[in-house]
């Protein structure tokens, strides 16, 4: 689990997309940063999760988001997850998992009575200036936008 908490300034990145291209935090500088972690394309839980958020994409823009998905997956595979549910925003490549570790959202985890390291499924919202506006734990999958939106309410 990560040990950031908002109002700390979020870890600036530079990491490879789903097509090599170099992505960093700070040239998000001025915009609120959907930054969400997830364990692995293609499985129930991320697809769902990365869909909603894709779904909900134009709406997420109009109110001022940008989005970002972060897995250990590599650029090959987020291509295939991207091309088959149609998303329209980056995800980042961390097979390193450098991204990974800056947010401690990799960990040791349990499941099914098996210890594992993993990621620990977490959404950062950053603002504008770089900090931490809000973290997310409990991410509701089928519902993440709603989650997020309604925590501005």
């Amino acid at each position: 689990m990560t040990s950031l908490k908002v109002g700390d300034k979020a870890p600036d990145f530079c990491a490879l997309d789903e097509n090599g291209k170099s992505i960093s935090l700070s040239e998000y500088s001025g915009k609120k940063v959907i930054l969400y972690f997830y364990p692995k394309d293609m499985t129930p839980g991320c697809t769902a999760e990365s869909c909603n958020l894709g779904e909900n994409y134009q709406l997420l823009k109009d109110k001022g988001f940008e989005i970002i998905g972060v897995s250990p997956d590599s650029a090959k595979r987020h291509l295939k997850f991207i091309d088959k549910y149609d998303l329209p925003f980056s995800l980042i490549a961390d097979e390193d998992r450098k991204v990974l570790e800056a947010y401690n959202v990799w960990g040791l985890k349990k499941f099914m009575g098996k210890e594992y390291d993993g990621v620990h499924r977490t959404t950062f919202v950053i603002a504008e200036n770089g900090l931490i506006e809000k973290i997310f734990i409990k991410v509701k999958t089928k519902d993440h936008t709603n989650q997020i939106l309604e925590s501005y309410n």
